[in-house]
């Protein structure tokens, strides 16, 4: 997996990332991550990089570079570059470089392994605190800066390269996350070694698994001051490391990963390298501490961000006061399952078939109007303070009363009910009709109220936030109906009891359609539209609603004939009678035998 390694002058300026195969653009703003702001010789926009699978990274100027580029030490405006060959713009070296594998050949060798314990390490302090110090305080900002886990690696290699001047190089690992895996190599997730056009010494699979396993960091010293003396020694001198220490990350988000660095020693001591063998576990020793706290920084700044990133993704589903509400809160107990009262509300998309037929060659067109005519839904159910629950196909669902209990679910699904009937309805501007956005879709709404299980439910592989129970089936019934009954919104008799109980027909009014029997259901339903005040020119008026309720209950008595003659006073405009003057005219207005008032509604 080829690199590209970007050094300026000082240690700090640089960085090393994995090329993907495909052109990018190097310059000091940079396309994306490959940027180098610290070179002012090198332009904006300098030079296009294609790396091709075979490995080799074509590299042409722009016209837009000011500088040259070097290349074997001459001036090339275009050249290809193999691993471990460099170029040169201003004062930075760019070199292409191998990443290299896991070492997973070393577990017969001898070593001197040392563990420490989180606990020992915090216990002991820093000989030299002040470098260390200074170096931790910028890990929030580098961290916190990252646009990506690619850069997050990136930045917190290159901190530890320049923070452990002994290192000789430095990676962060995944282990598999299955227990005694031995077969699958950790995965490099991102590696640096100290000098570029040399490959670096290969991370020890053995420390890796051992710190993963134990949960502690491991050092690891090899050659016992013989170092490249031997057939058992072929380890140590293959990777040119005399030894190498593995720390965990841990945490939400960053689970298996661990930080490998390896190095050599120094012959520090008046005893040589034997000497430095013995005292290198103490000298180490702060190398091993400020990792563990780059390590546990990582790990606390990483399960915020997914923390946060949860509660992003939360708010999709989640009203503003819901999400308050769960403040605090372990999202765990919030979201469990729970039998509890709620109010279910189901919208579904009309005229979709229609359109899809006529945009045959438009087709990324109608998806982005659908898309927008179920973000109005979606909207308007988090605006009154409701769960999106699901989607099925063109159809919304959402529900109230969890995850903490609404005393007005009913009316807040009333409110949200209406909202959207206004939202795919005519406005009258001045008089004149202007069409919404969402012309020529319209929608059926269904609104029912009742106990269900709500809460994250569904597979291991599969789950959402939603309701489960009968009432949520006879929500999605209801909307159904609409279609039959001829109105846009449909309410089961406790919604519609509710409503007119507790809020003034200034807001919202309430009309009983009919007591229907949906096919397979064996008792019949009560069943009532929702309405807007009776100053909304599209609703019917209050006359009109009196005549309807008349007539309705001279049809339950069995007096058709005169509910057919009431029916006629409610003004034709108004399509919800016509269900109720099919009915009559399809048994000739007269009932059917043993009539108990309910309809029948045919699958």
């Amino acid at each position: 997996m080829p690199d590209l390694i970007a050094q300026g002058t000082h240690s700090r300026e640089r960085w090393r990332r994995t090329l993907p195969v495909g052109s990018l653009m190097l310059g000091r703003s940079g396309d994306g991550l490959w940027g180098v702001p610290w070179d002012d010789r090198i332009s904006r926009d300098h030079a296009s990089l294609t790396m091709s699978e075979d490995g080799s990274l074509a590299v042409q100027q722009l016209p837009t570079a000011r500088n040259p580029i070097f290349y074997h030490g001459q001036k090339r405006e275009a050249f290809v570059l193999m691993a471990g060959e460099h170029f040169v713009i201003g004062q930075t070296t760019f070199t292409l470089a191998v990443r290299p594998e896991v070492n997973d050949s070393d577990a017969g060798l001898g070593v001197t392994e040392h563990v420490y314990e989180v606990a020992e390490l915090r216990r002991r302090g820093f000989r030299d605190s002040a470098p260390r110090i200074e170096a931790l305080g910028r890990l929030p900002d580098i961290i916190g800066g990252s646009s990506s886990d690619e850069e997050l690696l990136v930045r917190v290699v290159s901190l530890l390269m320049h923070s452990i001047p002994a290192a000789s190089a430095v990676a962060i690992l995944r282990v598999n996350s299955l227990a005694n895996d031995k077969q699958t190599p950790p995965t490099i997730l991102h590696y640096d070694n100290r000098l570029p056009e040399a490959d670096g010494p290969r991370p020890s699979a053995r420390i890796v698994r051992a710190v993963a396993e134990r949960r502690e960091s491991v050092l690891h010293l090899w050659s016992g001051g013989e170092i490249g003396k031997g057939a058992d020694h072929a380890y140590t001198a293959s990777e040119e490391v005399d030894w190498a220490f593995g720390v965990p990350v841990g945490g939400e988000g960053s689970e298996g990963w661990v930080i490998y660095i390896a190095g050599q020693l120094a012959s520090l001591h008046s005893g040589g390298i034997g000497q430095s063998m013995q005292e290198a576990p103490d000298d180490l020793h702060d190398d091993v501490k400020f990792t563990e706290l780059v390590g546990t920084t990582v790990a606390s700044l990483r399960q915020a961000r997914a923390l946060q990133k949860r509660q992003m993704g939360m708010k999709r589903f989640f009203a503003p006061i819901v999400m308050e509400a769960m403040l605090g809160r372990d999202p765990e107990v919030v979201l469990r399952p729970r039998e509890t009262d709620v109010s279910v509300l189901f919208c579904d998309l009309r005229g979709f078939t229609r359109q899809s037929e006529e945009a045959q060659g438009k087709l990324l067109e109608l998806l982005q109007r659908v898309s927008d005519a179920l973000g109005v839904m979606t909207g308007e159910i988090l605006k009154a303070g409701g769960v999106v629950g699901d989607f099925h196909g063109d159809a919304a669902m959402g529900f109230w009363g969890w995850p903490i209990d609404q005393a007005d679910a009913v009316g807040r699904a009333a409110s949200a009910a209406l909202a959207i009937r206004d939202a795919f309805g005519e406005q009258s501007v001045l008089g004149i009709v202007q069409a919404t956005s969402l012309h020529g879709f319209r929608c059926g709404i269904g609104l029912a109220t009742g106990r269900a299980v709500a809460g994250r439910i569904g597979t291991v592989d599969q789950v959402k936030v939603t309701a489960f129970g009968p009432v949520v089936n006879l929500a999605s019934r209801l909307e159904g109906m609409t279609k039959i009954l001829g109105v846009e919104v449909l309410l089961d008799d406790e919604s519609a009891r509710w409503i007119k109980t507790n809020i003034p027909s200034t807001q919202m009014r309430i009309r009983k359609l009919a007591v229907v029997r949906p096919a397979g259901f064996a008792s019949g339903i009560e069943v009532s539209q929702l309405l807007p005040p009776a100053t909304d020119p599209r609703a019917p008026s209050d006359d009109d609603i009196s005549a309807y309720e008349d007539a309705l209950k001279s049809l339950v008595a069995g007096k058709w004939d005169r509910a057919f003659e009431q029916l006629h006073r409610v003004s034709a405009d108004d399509r919800a009678k016509d269900f109720l003057t099919a009915t009559i005219l399809k048994h000739g207005r007269v009932p059917p035998s043993g009539w108990d008032g309910v309809i029948d509604i045919p699958k």
